[in-house]
């Protein structure tokens, strides 16, 4: 049974962040601007329709999706890319692939305890960050 991604999530911890928007080729200043973030994540899980609000000073980022589902995905104020994108379920882990011009492009959410935890995947980059529900 998937987990309750429900809820509001702020940033506890972020690791090699920087790289993993290095193999997006996001610009330096950008880079810069975006690994001193701390951005919040407000999901609302209803069966297997999800949204992930991504909340920062900077820029914000809606993710609005059906498990299962392959959709278009408009990554602008990301890296200004389209791909597209499917999000399964891996047991208890919420799986994305996203085909597009960087290879191995993704993510996994999964939840710990009272943390939610985010693996970004891009070019070979790992970045990990971790969450805690509000």
């Amino acid at each position: 049974m998937p987990i309750d991604l429900n809820g509001y999530w702020k940033m506890i911890s972020s690791d090699n962040f920087e790289e993993y928007l290095k193999a997006l080729e996001v610009n330096v200043a950008i880079r810069k601007i975006a690994t001193l973030l701390k951005p919040d994540k407000d999901i609302t899980q209803d069966g297997d329709h999800i949204t992930i609000k991504t909340l920062s000073t900077f820029k914000n980022y809606n993710m609005d999706f059906t498990v299962g589902q392959e959709f278009e995905e408009d990554l602008s104020g990301v890296d200004d890319r389209k791909c597209m994108t499917t999000v399964s379920w891996d047991g208890d882990r919420l799986v994305c692939v996203q085909k597009g011009e960087i290879e191995g492009r993704g993510w996994t959410h999964w939840v710990t305890g009272d943390e939610l935890h985010l693996e970004l995947r891009a070019g070979g980059a790992v970045a990990q960050q971790v969450f805690k529900r509000t």
